[in-house]
């Protein structure tokens, strides 16, 4: 169920890739073209997934509408295929999703275009091969003077350079073209982008050697030097770059692809009684299937035949296989034990537990932070300014530098432009994002709203519901205190005779225990229930009677023996039960909703970390204050309606900050909403999952530490990766134009400025990665 709002417009959502983007700049200029698509309501782009996310009124903007402003802005577009299950997620990202003719022939340009998620490997081996030889022929004479000597009297220095020369045009126009075919128009668009950058260094560099080499008597005597081997470096060193960059990004969007693994291909269907191999995309609703030992469960569905543990880690995060037997579900991509079971299909495609985590993680990694607003503003206008640096860099050189003037004014504008690296800042946000939704994934905690990854971070206090999220949501026998002369099993066993007549939900919590026990139940006859007091029937010729207190005062029963121990278990939010047997007090049980075992650790780990505590429930308040105590919880809002949940969570917040709020009912969906970060446990209703912006998959409560510790590591290591692209940038751009040359001639060479710049985007793509090993304290 989906509560949509009174005012809400209908819209469509539209997924599509894109090929050709290369740093932060591509994605603002991406962003605008789609936006300026009639119908388009917004749209966000994400560099890590090379994705864009199109929300638009119905009946406006086609598939194909979208491509064609993405090509005219320069890049390539196609629509994204829905992931499928057991289905890898490179093929079905490349596919074609069903579209009308209109479209297709809209989108092909789009496809035949250069996905751009790296270079080709022969194409970047080719590159290597001819710009080691270049490198050499460059520096070994400097090296050895005799080489030198050698060369010039033997070979001469045109031959050689020639050499240079073709090697170096080889390389820029052939595995570097891509720099060109992209920048350059970029460039004539007055919109230049990284490629830009890259083309117009290398460009420089290979243009001024080449008039070197074929026209020296227009230089100064001595100063026609050539810089073939740093056009050749430069565009080598960013194909290499953007290779590793490439693998790296694979592997941070890998927890898709794993998560897409988990469905087998196939599936063993009884047909006639006789198992069937078929596969998995045949099967509906209704159909039957074998699980056998050791298999991946196909779909969901219910055991109707066997029992057996089954693995659910890989969606839950929960180590301890869960015991299925009939009438229990099972979920598709879990991994069934020793035992065979039967099951009956309950659920296909996209309505699976697999595929839905599959979609929230997709469309978690590809939503941008709120942090991310700083980076688009300032990369808008990042590599106009670079242009205008090595311009200004090129004019101050040639007018104010050393002899020869030229030379300097050439190398250090190459320099500028090559050391600029938007592609660190704009990868700075999303490639975290998509690791830690991942991470996420594995760990049973599943983001519907990245946005709640930031929000989360600066929440001051948590607010839980107390039963289902709190408690296990069901009554269960706590306590037992026997008078002397009668046995603990025998009472145990008469009491869950009696309530195994009764349908009240404590009659159950004894029966329940004495199943526990393993005791045998006896036959129970002439049962009589009195509402609001209690039950009593007769077992082998013994009346036997449970009940409050009064129900005893009405029997004639003297129950004062535990008057100690029925106030002491009533202050601790528990109810007692007496029971008679022959009209004497044989016990007193308590009865109460017992506690999660992960509630006090986590609850613990939370106080730890300064945040404040707070319990919204309409339980009775003696029994929530009761809770609070014993888990440690500050605030207790109690006996409150379902629709007054939302209030109290808003009156939480003018004193208490950012709330975040756990809960599993429907009766906690308006507070889920409420809050500024609703937590769903997992195990509770649609309803409360699809109102939350975090689902813990699993009912254990350390998942709420893990969810905020992993907010807090995911943006430490987003601060560090803007850090890192905001200062390489703002401290090497200078340096490159030649700050430091007053302080022994320091200059950095376009080689240098090259490996700089590659090396910036690895090396946030590799701090991005170090959050799949977060591990949450609890």
């Amino acid at each position: 169920m989906t509560i949509t709002p009174l005012d809400a417009t209908p819209k469509v959502g539209i997924n599509l890739k894109i090929g050709g983007m290369s740093c932060a700049s591509c994605v603002n200029r991406v962003e605008k073209a789609l936006q300026g698509v009639p119908g388009v309501v917004s749209a966000n782009v994400n560099l890590a997934r090379e994705s864009a996310r199109v929300t638009a009124t119905p009946g406006t903007a086609t598939v194909a509408d979208l491509a064609k402003a993405v090509e005219k802005a320069g890049y390539s577009a196609w629509l994204e295929k829905p992931a499928v299950l057991g289905q890898s997620h490179a093929h079905h990202d490349m596919a074609h999703h069903h579209m009308d003719d209109h479209d297709m022939a809209g989108m092909q340009g789009g496809m035949d275009h250069m996905h751009h998620g790296g270079p080709d490997r022969s194409q970047l081996i080719l590159a290597a091969v001819l710009t080691v030889p270049v490198v050499l022929m460059a520096m070994v004479p400097d090296m050895v003077p005799s080489l030198d000597t050698y060369i010039r009297t033997h070979i001469g220095i045109f031959p050689w350079r020639l050499i240079e020369a073709v090697l170096t045009t080889i390389v820029l126009f052939g595995p570097g073209l891509v720099f060109f075919k992209i920048g350059v128009p970029a460039l004539l668009r007055g919109a230049p982008e990284m490629n830009s950058l890259v083309a117009l260094g290398s460009f420089a560099a290979w243009a001024y050697s080449l008039v070197a080499t074929f026209a020296p008597e227009i230089f100064p005597e001595g100063t026609a030097n050539v810089y073939f081997e740093a056009a050749a470096v430069i565009s080598t060193l960013i194909l290499l770059g953007r290779f590793l960059e490439a693998r790296a990004r694979g592997e941070a969007g890998s927890a898709i692809e794993h998560l897409l693994r988990l469905a087998p291909d196939t599936a063993t269907v009884l047909r006639a009684g006789a198992p069937v191999s078929v596969k998995l995309d045949t099967i509906v609703p209704g159909d039957v299937l074998l699980v056998r030992p050791g298999d991946r469960v196909p779909l969901d569905g219910e055991v109707t035949d066997g029992s057996s543990l089954v693995d659910e880690s890989m969606l839950t995060g929960e180590s301890r296989p869960v015991n299925k037997a009939v009438g229990a579900e099972v979920f598709g991509g879990t991994v069934n034990g020793n035992g065979s079971l039967t099951v009956r299909v309950t659920k296909v495609g996209a309505d699976t537990v697999l595929a839905r985590i599959v979609h929230m993680v997709g469309e978690a990694q590809g939503a941008k932070l709120p942090v991310q607003a700083l980076v688009d503003k300032v990369t808008g206008w990042f590599v106009p300014a670079v242009i205008a640096i090595a311009l200004l860099t090129f004019v101050l050189w040639f007018a104010f530098g050393p002899r020869p003037s030229l030379a300097f004014a050439v190398v250090n504008m190459v320099a500028v432009l090559i050391v600029a690296c938007p592609c660190a800042m704009g990868l700075a946000t999303p490639v975290s994002v998509m690791v830690a939704m991942g991470r996420s994934a594995q760990l049973g905690i599943l983001f519907r709203d990245a946005t709640a990854l930031q929000t989360l971070r600066d929440v001051k206090t948590v607010a839980f519901d107390k039963t289902g999220t709190l408690t296990e949501g069901h009554p269960a026998l706590t306590d037992i205190q026997v008078s002397p002369g009668f046995d603990e099993g025998e009472v145990v066993a008469f009491a869950a005779a009696v309530e195994a007549l009764s349908e009240h939900p404590l009659g159950k919590a004894l029966v329940a225990a004495a199943q526990t026990r393993g005791l045998t139940i006896p036959k129970a006859d002439d049962f009589h229930a009195t509402p609001g007091f209690g039950v009593a029937a007769t077992i082998g010729g013994n009346a036997v009677a449970i009940g409050s207190a009064r129900f005893m005062a009405k029997l004639g029963v003297d129950i004062s023996t535990f008057d100690a121990a029925a106030g002491q278990l009533s202050a601790a939010g528990k109810s007692p039960l007496f029971v008679a047997v022959n009209n004497r007090a044989a016990a007193i049980f308590a009865v109460a909703d017992p506690l999660k075992p992960s509630a006090a650790p986590a609850i613990a780990a939370l106080k730890k970390d300064g945040l404040s505590l707070a319990m919204v429930t309409g339980d009775r308040k003696a029994t929530a204050e009761a809770v609070a105590r014993t888990l440690g919880i500050d605030k207790v809002e109690a006996e409150i309606l379902p629709e007054g949940k939302a209030d109290a969570v808003k009156a939480l917040r003018p004193a208490n900050g950012k709330i975040a709020f756990v809960g599993d009912g429907i009766n906690d969906a308006p507070a889920l909403a409420a809050a500024d970060v609703g937590l769903a446990v997992g195990t509770g209703t649609d309803i409360a999952i699809e109102t939350a912006d975090v689902v813990l998959m699993r009912g254990d409560l350390g998942a709420v530490a893990g969810a905020i510790d992993l907010s807090r590591a995911t943006l430490r290591n987003i601060a560090q990766n803007l850090f890192w692209a905001f200062g390489y940038n703002v401290i090497l751009i200078p340096v490159a134009a030649g700050a430091l040359y007053g302080f022994g001639h320091i200059l950095l060479s376009p080689m240098l400025a090259a490996a700089a710049m590659a090396f910036s985007s690895i090396f946030v793509v590799g701090n991005a990665l170090r959050l799949r090993r977060f591990t949450p304290r609890v």
